[in-house]
């Protein structure tokens, strides 16, 4: 899937992270979300490459990096830790950042927490953590259900997922708008089944959720004041859960100083769905940073 990238194991404060490099010139994290790895990255990658030194990286818990026991391991701000370790070990102290679902929301608190490292930020079909949580409406907590199950205390999530782990995950991939699985390439969902196989992926992406609750909701209130400064842009899928219940830039206000808005073909995973639309909306934005 990453023909000529090269694949590292970077270890971080004790914890290794996972991640493929490929290409020259300035350089590109790209975060996946769940239930996805890396490998959801393989098409933008691919074209990415050409002018760019692009880093695609497994989230802690996720896919083939370390899954450390305990919830206070599993917060947006640790896993951003994380991935500003492994850009200083490829040697990169700046970088742009690009995170779909999860990896947006770490995306997010790198760019507060890192100002100085982040060149831009983009979001993919997210709305920000703490404005999702603490005013939730009817729409979103049906279809956002799954943040409420998987934040059970452990084990009982883990437990009735180990069941049928495949049609557990792939309810998620079909789930928040519009997608059917053939819009998922064969050799990445290869690589998700891998990964949803393992028990302490399962135990690691529960604890996931269970941080956003118990931990980020409380380190994202500390900065309500505060604006990520760096040029920022919001992709989200037009048929996605969120566009149906917000006004998805406008939920960013508050959050981003300077940042444009652009909808994608597709529901949330818009970027297996509609990928030469979302490279094509990278690169404009990239290439308009100069």
């Amino acid at each position: 899937m990453f023909e000529g990238f090269q694949e590292h194991r970077i270890e971080v404060d004790g914890n290794a992270i996972h991640c493929q490099v490929g290409g020259n010139g300035p350089p590109v994290l790209l975060l996946h979300g769940f239930p996805q790895t890396h490998a959801m990255w393989s098409k933008i990658a691919s074209d990415l490459v050409r002018d760019y030194t692009v880093v695609c990286a497994d989230l802690r818990g996720y896919g083939a990096s370390d899954k450390p026991r305990g919830v206070e391991n599993y917060s947006f701000r640790a896993m951003g830790d994380d991935q500003v370790g492994v850009m200083a070990a490829l040697g990169f102290d700046r970088f742009h950042v690009v995170g779909h679902d999860r990896g947006g929301r770490v995306a997010h608190r790198m760019a507060f927490d890192h100002r100085d490292c982040i060149l831009s930020l983009t979001v993919m079909d997210i709305i920000p953590t703490y404005l999702l949580l603490n005013e939730l409406n009817t729409p979103v907590a049906r279809a956002y259900y799954h943040w409420f199950f998987l934040a059970q205390p452990e084990p009982f999530p883990e437990d009735m997922i180990l069941e049928n782990p495949n049609r557990y995950y792939e309810s998620c991939l079909l789930g928040w708008g519009a997608s059917k699985l053939q819009d998922f390439d064969p050799n990445q969902m290869a690589a998700y089944r891998q990964a949803w196989s393992d028990p302490e992926c399962v135990r690691a992406m529960c604890d996931d959720y269970r941080a956003a609750i118990d931990f980020d909701v409380a380190i994202d209130a500390a900065d309500l004041d505060q604006k990520v400064l760096c040029p920022s842009l919001v992709l989200y899928g037009a048929d996605g859960a969120m566009a149906k219940a917000y006004d998805v830039g406008a939920t960013w206000r508050d959050r981003l100083a300077t940042y444009e808005v652009e909808a994608v073909t597709g529901g949330h995973f818009f970027v297996d769905q509609s990928p030469q639309e979302t490279i094509g909306a990278l690169r404009a934005f990239l290439t308009r940073l100069g």
